[in-house]
């Protein structure tokens, strides 16, 4: 399997790579997948290509170590456009040191200046202190490592799970607001008592199910988007059969009863973590999405957000701790003029996502630069032209694009 994978690989040009760490049973573990374009059928394609246990701490150094064994291993370091982790220091930090750069690479994210709210206990070398400084001799200057030891590819964070940080970490900046902290406190706190009175007694899930026809769900952590469907059902189930359904479970499970208001404020909430919620599933799709689907979502969010914060009572100040947290994760990368183009080339999308004519132009100018790039490239290699006319090649292309 891996000879005939290292196979088709050989034949490729483009491949993108995700990788993840994480720890089961007290072993720490790596998992790398490949993706790419299938030059014949033009339909996506996707390898596992390892999942090898780590041994020690999961540091930047060792993370980097086991990529850039896998990537030689396959035979595709060169070929790599991009490797998309999660937003842990670790891998932050192993694609910084290691990584390819650019001026177009995840600006914002790869300097570090972005705070995910992630904390990460098996990279201790991130808390070392820069402020002082320190007389040191020149021999262990040279000793250092020069950052040629491993060689990464670009990196790209995943944006489900910025937008999941967004969703959970920046929101928090909503209870600065006195009135909303107090309505969502509440709210909440009587929400848990009602998922986990379900949860963990089959009597309450029976009483439940007779009352609204439908069960309750319980948010888990480790879905991005599931607190919002567990309040979407409970909104549903308002909705459908009436708040006297909610009054009689809280009742026959003995827990405190949902005012009007707080009834209100969990409708309102459904209301404007949908659009999240939505584009979450949108960027999560296996088939059909790819890199031009990312800009166009998250400025329609944006825009979403913006219009219901005209008609929103309740949930303003969650509004803007959303469109807050958008800008401070994103606002780089909106501005990407290589993910702009990736849009415009999506046939979906085009130019008809956003009415910012700069935005667009970024976009066009990066397509035209690439395939000016790629003619002159391509001139240089069948052109038998003297060296004095291969010199001036690109002020005659220029003046034959002038022309046109």
């Amino acid at each position: 399997m891996k000879n005939n994978l290292k196979t088709a690989l050989k034949e490729l040009q483009f491949i993108a790579t995700t990788t993840d760490c994480w720890t089961a049973y007290r072993r720490g573990f790596i998992g790398v997948t490949a993706h790419w374009i299938d030059p014949q059928t033009m339909t996506r394609c996707c390898a596992a290509l390892a999942c090898r246990q780590l041994k020690g701490s999961h540091t930047f150094t060792v993370l980097a170590s086991a990529l850039n064994d896998i990537h030689s291993e396959f035979n595709i370091r060169e070929k790599i456009t991009r490797t998309t982790t999660d937003n842990g220091s670790n891998f932050v930090k192993a694609f910084r040191v290691y990584g390819q750069t650019d001026e177009n690479n995840n600006l914002a994210a790869e300097s570090g200046k972005v705070d995910d709210g992630v904390e990460d206990e098996y990279d201790d070398e991130e808390k070392d202190s820069t402020e002082s400084m320190e007389f040191v001799e020149a021999g262990a200057i040279l000793d250092e490592d020069d950052c040629l030891e491993y060689q990464l590819p670009k990196h790209h964070r995943c944006a489900c799970h910025l937008l999941n940080l967004v969703s959970t970490t920046d929101v928090e900046e909503a209870n600065n607001n006195t009135v909303y902290k107090r309505v969502s406190r509440s709210t909440f706190s009587k929400c848990w008592s009602l998922w986990n009175k379900s949860a963990r007694s089959t009597t309450a899930a029976e009483i439940i199910e007779e009352t609204c026809k439908l069960q309750l769900l319980r948010p888990n952590a480790k879905r991005w988007n599931s607190l919002f469907l567990a309040v979407e059902r409970i909104v549903r189930i308002a909705r459908e059969h009436g708040e006297r359904a909610i009054a009689a479970v809280c009742s026959a499970l003995k827990i405190p009863m949902f005012t009007p208001v707080e009834l209100a404020f969990l409708s309102e909430y459904a209301k404007t973590m949908s659009p999240v919620a939505k584009a979450l599933d949108v960027l999560q799709g296996e088939a059909n999405v790819q890199m031009g689907w990312f800009v166009p979502t998250i400025t329609l969010l944006k825009t979403k957000l913006q219009h219901l914060h005209i008609s929103s009572k309740f949930c303003r100040p969650l509004i803007d701790a959303l469109l807050a947290g958008l800008e401070k994760r994103f606002g780089q990368m909106l501005k990407d003029p290589e993910l702009i183009a990736a849009a415009i080339l999506v046939p979906k999308f085009k130019t008809c996502w956003t009415s910012d004519e700069q935005i667009i132009k970024l976009g066009l100018d990066y397509i035209k630069s690439y395939l000016r790039d790629q003619t002159v490239e391509n001139q240089g290699e069948s052109s038998h032209s003297s060296e004095e006319e291969d010199f001036f090649s690109a002020i005659k292309q220029t003046r034959s694009q002038e022309k046109c």
